[in-house]
């Protein structure tokens, strides 16, 4: 039987997810894998790359809520700082990206 990777609720408790509103989306130069996303939560502005062109173009994820890890440090992807990253589940096949199904205020906290 595999052993399973616990974490506890305070390393849980660590993780700032947050609801953000994609305001722009464009294909990163040089990639066929990334988008660059410019993206709101409420009282600020953050740029994140994410790996997810195969699945999604630019224009339908302008306007778009999406969840994000709000405090992973930063690290710059294809010279862009990414500032974030947005939470999907993927099968191999197919990807989607976590959606809230009411409407909810950008910048919200998920718990």
């Amino acid at each position: 039987m595999e052993e399973k990777n616990y974490i506890g609720i305070e390393d849980f408790l660590k993780i700032d997810l947050r609801l953000a509103k994609v305001i722009s989306a464009e294909k990163v130069e040089g990639s066929e894998k990334l988008l660059k996303l410019k993206l709101s939560l409420g009282d600020e502005e953050r740029t994140v790359v994410a790996g997810i062109a195969k699945f999604y173009s630019p224009e339908e994820l302008v306007g778009k809520k999406i969840l994000i890890v709000a405090n992973l440090k930063p690290r710059k992807i294809f010279g862009i700082e990414s500032q974030g990253m947005i939470l999907a589940v993927s099968d191999g096949e197919n990807m989607s990206l976590l959606v809230p199904d009411r409407d909810v205020a950008e910048g919200s906290k998920a718990s």
